[in-house]
């Protein structure tokens, strides 16, 4: 398939250059923001997967592990060694759920709440190193979150 012009005059744009891939975009200011995380991250002992699931307990604790993995976005069983580890560390205490036998729910132990307020200082410095005011920041995070929802969305036949 040929480029797409837009017009008679227009150049032909080239769908395929890799500067205009949203995924090339979307996966390297990824790596990069997540990057800037680590050094803030590290002094905690939590890696920026287990600081998502930290932020999920710290709104509502306890939390059944379906429950969280739905909140993540992520399937119970790449969630599940996340929580051993953060168990093994003190942050959470997995035990079943006295509404339902079968399902586990994951608390905050004390160690694991008193890490929020060393938490506090995440987002200023983040916001900070990216030079963004938080209504832009906010407003990407508006338009990312409707892009996970159309790419969640079944595509029709």
């Amino acid at each position: 398939m040929p480029p797409i012009s837009t017009s008679p005059t227009a150049q032909p744009v080239d769908l395929l250059k890799l500067d205009r891939q949203v995924c090339f975009a979307l996966a390297v200011a990824s790596r990069n923001v997540i990057a800037l995380y680590r050094p803030l991250l590290e002094p905690m002992g939590l890696t920026h997967p287990q600081y998502l699931v930290m932020l999920a307990l710290w709104e509502d604790s306890p939390l059944r592990v379906s429950d969280l993995a739905q909140r993540l976005s992520l399937e119970p069983a790449t969630l599940s060694p996340l929580l051993k580890r953060l168990e093994v560390s003190g942050m959470v205490s997995r035990d079943r759920d006295p509404r339902d036998d079968r399902a586990l729910a994951v608390s905050l132990t004390r160690k694991g709440a008193a890490a929020r307020k060393r938490a506090e200082r995440i987002p200023p410095a983040i916001i900070d190193r990216l030079g963004m005011s938080i209504g832009e920041l906010e407003a990407m995070r508006d338009s990312l979150t409707r892009l996970i929802a159309a790419a969640a969305e079944p595509s029709e036949p």
